[in-house]
């Protein structure tokens, strides 16, 4: 863990852990490669520009990332955390200058099974912004966990389904992929997915989907930078089908090529 390339203290952490401002990708690295580089330094960008009104140094927080995951076995999963170790809780909106903190884990061992999905009505703040403030987002996870399922599905009050706690979630309709139209993350791995689908002659559309209607598509998929695509089991408990493309997808978004970080 290094706050501007190097080791960070506990009060350089303080501000982050007690009122959660700022933002952050999460990669998985390998070999010093990353497949999807160049959406997570745009939504590091986007993002850093909509919370602090500052640009970010990209080039900087590829040096920096590059320089924490040198020191972690490969693979590993690489997050970048921007926030303001001196935000003044009372004055956020003084100048502030971010950071740039950067943490490693360990890449998942193996390929996780298919996910069991329950619904919760939840929409995060501003979900389009992949913001710290995950308590809400964990919440629910531990909720819908602690009722038998492995992950929580969100839903709004229109009852639209929307994403999942760290994931977007993709259906399947007719041979091609549906997301879901409601407020949600704009998830890096979602867009690599779109440009396998193009690829792969797999059309690609967005509509809103109840969530009662959701265990009545032929299928669906979650996705994120650290598994990929993973396919889903069921919805509150309904068992969905398990169809080739999933897999197939999931084979054709592993074959992407990577960049040098």
């Amino acid at each position: 863990m290094e706050l501007n390339g190097r080791p960070v203290s506990t009060g350089e952490l303080a501000g982050l852990a007690l009122h959660g401002y700022g933002h952050f990708t999460t990669m998985l690295v390998n070999d010093l490669r990353v497949r999807g580089l160049d959406l997570h330094m745009e939504r590091l960008s986007r993002d850093c520009r909509a919370l602090f009104g500052a640009d970010l140094d990209l080039s900087r927080v590829r040096e920096l990332a590059r320089r924490t995951a040198r020191a972690h076995p490969s693979p590993a999963v690489v997050r970048v955390t921007v926030f303001d170790p001196r935000m003044d809780l009372g004055r956020p909106s003084a100048r502030q200058l971010p950071h740039i903190l950067v943490t490693t884990r360990s890449a998942p061992g193996t390929t996780p099974p298919p996910v069991r999905l329950g619904t919760r009505l939840f929409t995060r703040d501003t979900p389009r912004i992949k913001s710290t403030g995950l308590f809400g987002a964990i919440q629910q996870r531990r909720s819908a966990q602690l009722d038998g399922y492995d992950d929580a599905l969100f839903t709004g009050v229109d009852g639209r389904v929307s994403e999942g706690p760290t994931w977007n979630i993709g259906f399947l309709d007719g041979g091609g992929i549906v997301w879901p139209q409601a407020p949600c993350l704009p998830g890096v791995t979602t867009r690599l997915i779109e440009r396998v689908a193009g690829e792969l002659g797999v059309p690609v559309s967005t509509r809103p989907i109840a969530s009662a209607a959701s265990t009545r598509t032929a299928g669906a998929f979650v996705t994120n930078a650290t598994t990929g695509v993973r396919p889903v089991a069921a919805i509150d408990g309904v068992h969905l089908p398990q169809p080739a493309l999933v897999r197939k997808l999931a084979a054709a978004y592993s074959a992407l090529p990577d960049e040098p970080l």
